[in-house]
């Protein structure tokens, strides 16, 4: 190689992507399994309900929809979804539910 040559220079990985943050948007995923709309007999994360993560420094948001308008379970469901991403996390979630309608497509499900 001569003086003017310079050695290549490793390819980079994409400055946008977080691999750290994207590890615990997985996790935090993988947590919110353990909550099942009791009616139904299927995880959040299974029924499409969970439809952003917000990963903050200091607090989180997820942003979700429930199955039906009136869901008896909605509180229940709201207060588990917190827990179990607080349980990854370790600093407070905020839950945010989100007036767009389910459609049991999403989840893959057809009746």
């Amino acid at each position: 190689m001569t003086e003017t040559q310079q050695p290549a220079q490793p390819a980079t990985a994409d400055p946008g992507f977080d691999a750290q943050r994207r590890a615990t948007e997985l996790a935090i995923l993988d947590a919110l399994r353990a909550v099942v709309d009791p009616e139904i007999g299927m995880n959040v994360v299974e029924l499409a309900l969970i439809k952003q993560i917000l990963l903050g420094q200091q607090e989180t948001e997820i942003k979700m929809i429930l199955t039906t308008p009136f869901c008896p379970y909605a509180g229940a469901m709201i207060q588990q979804v917190r827990e179990q991403a607080e349980s990854v996390v370790e600093h407070p979630v905020k839950v945010t539910l989100l007036a767009e309608r389910w459609d049991p497509r999403d989840a893959g499900l057809m009746w």
